[in-house]
């Protein structure tokens, strides 16, 4: 049986491991500090990968480290945690804003453009004036004036873009949901637009909604199987009607 000197020892060695964690996720913006930046800025996205609704993206501004438990790369967090880090970042930090790009937006600009603008977005509707020093995951943003800092996997190693891509993939799946509501054929509450076997099996069903990406080689090949086995119904009858006529 585990004492209490026991599971204290353990809840110590955790809080240190988590400690340690989150000090390391700070490199970065601990390094932009030494400098002399004092607002720093992470941005990120969600949605590139999906079959359906708008990609999204968060800017999270902080003015202090973002000594958040459990604070991680959005992919890396269960989703009942990602909704209580969701509430304690944007209380935590200076500011915060997020950007959407449409569905529309991403068939006519490509997904990589459409992510940008709505980052760009996202930056231009923070709670707090824009950061001074701006840290990316692997993208640079053009339109931002100040210094900025492209990281590669900047969300599992960088708190603030930790923290937008946190804010970013609720915000999405938030929306999705709401789509499900508007229109359930889908099951946009279950995966939230990604190419699982149950959404292919819809669309394949259902044929695409407004709410998909018309020009993904995926969606368009279910709306082409769809029209094909509309044709073979309407001409069976006609073949049955062939093949019962007196010769």
């Amino acid at each position: 049986m585990t004492t209490k000197l026991e599971k204290s020892k353990k809840a110590r060695n955790a809080y240190e491991r988590e400690r340690r964690r989150l000090h390391r996720l700070h490199r970065y913006e601990n390094a932009a500090r030494e400098k002399g930046y004092v607002y720093l800025g992470g941005v990120d996205e969600a949605g590139r990968g999906p079959l359906a609704g708008p990609v999204v993206a968060a800017c999270v501004v902080a003015h202090e480290p973002l000594m958040i438990k459990g604070l991680n790369d959005s992919k890396q967090v269960r989703a009942d945690v990602r909704e209580a880090l969701y509430d304690e970042i944007r209380t935590c930090a200076a500011g915060w804003g997020i950007g959407l790009a449409s569905v529309e937006e991403i068939n006519r600009l490509n997904i990589y453009w459409a992510s940008v603008l709505a980052m760009e977005r996202a930056i231009a509707a923070l709670t707090c004036p824009p950061p001074e020093y701006l840290f990316t995951d692997a993208v640079r943003i053009k339109s931002f004036p100040g210094p900025q800092e492209p990281l590669i996997k900047g969300d599992a190693i960088c708190a603030v873009v930790s923290a937008a891509s946190i804010l970013a993939k609720v915000h999405r799946d938030r929306l999705l949901v709401e789509l499900h509501e508007a229109d359930p054929r889908y099951g946009f509450n279950e995966h939230k637009g990604y190419g699982t076997p149950m959404h292919i099996e819809a669309l394949k069903q259902h044929g695409p909604s407004i709410h998909h990406r018309s020009a993904w080689w995926r969606v368009r090949d279910a709306q082409l199987e769809l029209l094909f086995d509309g044709e073979e119904r309407a001409e069976a009858p006609y073949e049955h009607e062939q093949q019962g006529a007196p010769g």
